[in-house]
């Protein structure tokens, strides 16, 4: 693990808690139809799957054409509330420290469009920090691909087998993976029951962030 150089994040459920400006977004999108709120804990463990996969579980109950009108519209509102409630997640702010200091470079590579990941950056405080950003859009197939892997490689300017990538969904081990990355499995995140993380593709877990900061002062930096 020494030969870490660098990290790459997911963003939703990984580095940052979006959840409750996602969820807001869709319980504006129900209330414009007369259809109850939806709670945040509840649908949490969806925040990772993506604008569709987050109404199919809050009303799975409707038909797949009201569930798209309804994707429409939480991306609409998401448009005006992202970033206003999500934060990073605990920890993480003197864990980018630790890498800063250590001249580590990060980045984050995720699912989310581009038009949404760059404002919630923003938001963030990291769009000067991060050294890559790389959307679902950034590259013409979105991960499980290794394209946004490799090109986020590319801009940190860092080898494969040299980044841990820390993701909280099956995907993002799988695209470490076959990227030939370090791959390390966010429990802190959006997991569901049904999921079995230890079935996936990573080579270490870590039930918190401060997990993370200390494995980085023992295993990598020391």
């Amino acid at each position: 693990m020494n030969l870490i150089k660098a990290v790459l994040f997911d963003l939703d459920g990984t580095l940052a808690d979006t959840a409750p400006d996602l969820i807001h977004a869709l319980n504006l999108s129900l209330d414009e139809r007369g259809i109850a709120a939806q709670s945040v804990d509840k649908l949490r463990y969806s925040a990772s799957h993506g604008s569709l996969a987050l109404v199919k579980a809050g009303v799975p109950h409707l038909s797949e054409a009201e569930q798209i009108n309804i994707q429409q519209s939480l991306l609409g509102h998401y448009k005006k509330v992202n970033g206003e409630k999500a934060q990073l997640f605990a920890g993480f702010k003197e864990f980018l420290d630790l890498l800063e200091t250590n001249d580590l470079p990060f980045g984050i590579v995720t699912n989310k469009q581009a038009k949404f990941t760059r404002p919630l950056i923003n938001a963030l405080g990291l769009t000067h920090r991060a050294k890559s950003v790389v959307s679902g859009d950034s590259t013409l197939h979105p991960k499980p691909h290794t394209a946004p892997m490799l090109l986020a490689a590319q801009q940190i300017n860092c080898k494969p087998a040299n980044i841990l990538y820390l993701g909280d969904a099956e995907r993002d081990l799988v695209a470490a993976a076959n990227a030939g990355m370090i791959g390390g499995t966010a429990l802190w995140g959006y997991l569901a029951e049904s999921d079995c993380p230890d079935q996936w593709p990573s080579q270490i877990e870590f039930n918190n962030v401060n997990d993370l900061h200390q494995f980085f002062v023992t295993s990598v930096l020391a």
